[in-house]
């Protein structure tokens, strides 16, 4: 049977073209997504105070969480329409795309309703003190109202990438980004609106995309066409899109549960400040780790394409170029990070030298070993690539949450905020050294397997 053109391409074509053939689509779409956030405290930290930043920040965990429901939702309907249409079964992926757009909608306002009604506690329950939490409280409020909207673009979004359109999701997505910049400034200086008007700017931006998303479905233009009669859910279908998507949805509740012990511990011994300070410095993370991310992502499928065809050469080679590259990026990053600190926290509040001050030396610690972070992303990777779900799964989860909560627990109790700050680094470290021990011992072993196949063959011959 004759290869398709895809697969001969990753077969045969250079890695390195095709390592960023790949990436370019997947780094946009990383760093489109990280805008939001980012955005909105860069414009809250100068229009507003310290006070708004540590409020955004003790909102993410709940925020991570509306995400986790719509990746339960979304990205297990993506990857049944592929699925379905690469098995030529239209009809079912269609059945696929119908029951996800209702289960979107149905998801967002249960999860809508359940955080309106219990918003107070959940937000102290993350972190928020007495002075944060009326900002915390005005800008949740706004966000949970326009959940729907988010949770309806962003699915919609995936299916669209599903179906064979990274390049239309990735417009969706940025023209969705660039909205949100513009609104923040319209909503925050020019209207007044404070961090409201922030939160407002994030919901209306969101609409967009999920408007023009909705848009290419019910134009006609989709492979995958919307019809009345698949919005009706099907318990199979159901079932279907939330196994497959359970995965997403575990790995991010997972990460919100990180990111409120985080906070409280940041609350606990360094007060709003602090949960400030931090919000900050992972913000300007967020545009180092998106492209690592997006490289990782785009080295998965030339990864797990020649580990099939068992090219290992090329396997090795993909993985040297991906952790390369991914290390070249963070590096210039921290390098960044070490020449101009100051400046780079100024952008989220010029004005206030208490939170510049805590915030550099919160960066100095929190990204101590931060060059090393790009091969541990990729190197977790591999993992997923190559059909070993459970080490890739404990190395993702080994960062953030594995060795990361018990120091949180422990470190800051002999050394207070600075052991709150020292437990990322250490944990960044841990996992780094795991991961290059896992990838020596899975080298190994692919070097033994392949040694033993051709006496395999000869003796059954």
């Amino acid at each position: 049977m004759e290869k398709t053109r895809g697969a001969r391409e990753l077969e045969l074509a250079p890695v390195g073209r095709l390592l960023w053939k790949f990436s370019l689509p997947a780094i946009a779409g990383m760093l489109v997504n990280a805008l939001y956030n980012v955005v909105d405290r860069i414009f809250v930290g100068r229009g507003v105070g310290p006070l708004a930043i540590a409020a955004t920040t003790v909102a993410f965990p709940l925020m991570m969480v509306l995400m986790a429901l719509t990746m339960l939702v979304g990205m297990g309907a993506t990857a049944l329409i592929s699925i379905r249409l690469g098995e030529r079964k239209k009809e079912e992926a269609e059945v696929v795309a119908g029951n996800a757009l209702t289960l979107l909608v149905l998801v967002a306002l249960s999860a809508s309703a359940v955080g309106l009604a219990f918003l107070r506690p959940l937000l102290s329950s993350f972190g928020a003190l007495e002075n944060v939490l009326p900002y915390a409280l005005e800008y949740t409020r706004i966000i949970l109202l326009g959940n729907v909207l988010m949770s309806v673009g962003f699915g919609l979004s995936s299916m669209i990438r599903g179906e064979g359109q990274p390049f239309l999701a990735m417009v969706i997505n940025i023209v969705g980004a660039l909205s949100n910049i513009i609104l923040d400034y319209v909503t925050v200086f020019s209207l007044g609106m404070g961090i409201k008007g922030a939160a407002l700017a994030t919901v209306v931006s969101q609409g967009i995309s999920a408007a023009w998303a909705m848009y290419y479905y019910v134009s006609g233009r989709s492979v995958v066409r919307l019809s009345v009669r698949n919005l009706v859910l099907r318990r199979s279908a159901c079932l279907k899109i939330f196994s497959v998507g359970f995965p997403h949805l575990a790995l991010q509740l997972v990460h919100s549960l990180q990111q409120v012990i985080f906070n409280r511990g940041l609350s606990h011994y360094g007060g709003d400040l602090a949960i400030a300070a931090v919000g900050v410095v992972f913000s300007l993370g967020t545009f180092m780790f998106m492209p690592v991310m997006g490289i990782s992502q785009a080295a998965q499928p030339i990864i797990g394409f020649n580990y099939g065809a068992r090219r290992m050469d090329r396997v090795k080679e993909a993985l040297k170029l991906a952790s390369f590259w991914a290390t070249v990026i963070i590096g210039v990053g921290y390098t960044v990070t070490r020449i101009w600190p100051e400046e780079l926290v100024a952008l989220f509040g010029r004005q206030d030298p208490q939170l510049i001050s805590l915030a550099v030396e919160a960066m100095r610690i929190l990204f101590f070993v931060l060059p090393l972070i790009g091969f541990q992303i990729v190197g977790s990777g591999y993992f997923q690539a190559t059909g070993k779900p459970l080490q890739g799964t404990l190395l993702t989860l080994s960062r953030q949450v594995l060795l990361l909560i018990p120091l949180l627990l422990v470190l800051p109790r002999f050394w207070g905020l600075h052991g709150v700050w020292w437990s990322l680094p250490v944990s960044d470290l841990g996992s780094t050294l795991l991961t290059a021990a896992f990838l020596y011992y899975d080298f190994r072993s692919e070097a033994a397997n392949s040694r033993n196949i051709p006496a395999l063959s000869k003796e059954g011959s």
